[in-house]
C-alpha cells in the first residue's frame, strides 16, 4: 500500500457526511488535477487534468473545515480503507507515507483521532460478513441510492448507509464499547498488535486557523 501511495497521484475521493443518527446531508466527489497524463502510470483521464482541483486547495480547505485534527467529535468511516487513509495522509502532509506501520497508524490517529473504523474489519470481526462493499450491501438490504459503483461519491455514500444497517442489525451496536477496532484497517492491522493508540504530535505547516464546525459521522 505504502509503494502504491508514495508512486501514485490520487485521481478521485467521495466523502459522505451525516449525523449521530445516520441521516446524511452532504455527499463530495472530489476530482483531483495532480497526476500528469504525460508522465503520471495512469489511464486516459485528460478530463481530470482540464477540470480537476488540486490537491493542496483540497488539503486546504480540509484543515480549515474542522474535519481533523478533532480526537473525539468526529467518527470516521471507510470500507477497506487503506488507501482512502493513505492518500488523504499524503494530501494533508505532501510527504511520502512512513515506513513502519506504528507512525503511519499514529498520523491516522493524529489526523483523524480514535474514532475511525473501517467497516470491512469490523465486519470481519464482529459480524462474520464476508465480501467486497457491493455485496455487504446487497446482504444487509441496502440498495445504492444514486450515482454507479466505483465512483467515489456513490461508494462513499453506499459505504455509510452500509456501516448505519450493520450498526442497527447488531442490536444498535455501541461505538463508545467497540475496544480493538478503533483505528484497524482492513488489509494492514488484522492480527498486528504493535500499535500505541496514543496520537503522536507531528509537525504539521498550515498557515489557517483551524476551527470546528461538523460533529458526528464522516464516511471516506
Amino acid at each position: 500500500m505504502k509503494y502504491n501511495v508514495d508512486l501514485l497521484k490520487i485521481i478521485q475521493l467521495g466523502m459522505t457526511l451525516s449525523d449521530s443518527q445516520g441521516k446524511f446531508h452532504y455527499v463530495w466527489q472530489f476530482n483531483f488535477r495532480d497526476f500528469n497524463i504525460e508522465h503520471d502510470p495512469c489511464i486516459d483521464l485528460k478530463k481530470n487534468r482540464e477540470k480537476g482541483i488540486d490537491s493542496s486547495d483540497f488539503a486546504w480547505m480540509v484543515f480549515t473545515s474542522g474535519l481533523v485534527f478533532n480526537n473525539c467529535s468526529i467518527t470516521w468511516i471507510t470500507f477497506h480503507g487503506a488507501y482512502d487513509v493513505g492518500f488523504l495522509i499524503k494530501i494533508l502532509t505532501r510527504r511520502e507515507l512512513p515506513c513502519d506501520m506504528a507512525s503511519f497508524l499514529g498520523m491516522v490517529s493524529f489526523f483523524f483521532g480514535v474514532r475511525v473504523y473501517d467497516t470491512k474489519f469490523m465486519m470481519g470481526s464482529i459480524g462474520g460478513l464476508r465480501g467486497g462493499l457491493e455485496r455487504v450491501a446487497t446482504l444487509l438490504g441496502v440498495e445504492r441510492t444514486t450515482g454507479k459503483r466505483h465512483r467515489a461519491g456513490s461508494d462513499s455514500l453506499l459505504t455509510h448507509q452500509t456501516f448505519v444497517r450493520f450498526k442497527d442489525s447488531c442490536a444498535n451496536l455501541d461505538l463508545e464499547n467497540l475496544n480493538g477496532c478503533e483505528g484497524m484497517i482492513f488489509g494492514l492491522c488484522e492480527g498486528w498488535l504493535g500499535f500505541d493508540r496514543t496520537p503522536e504530535v507531528y509537525n504539521i505547516e498550515t498557515s489557517t486557523q483551524l476551527k470546528p464546525q461538523f460533529n458526528e459521522v464522516f464516511s471516506v
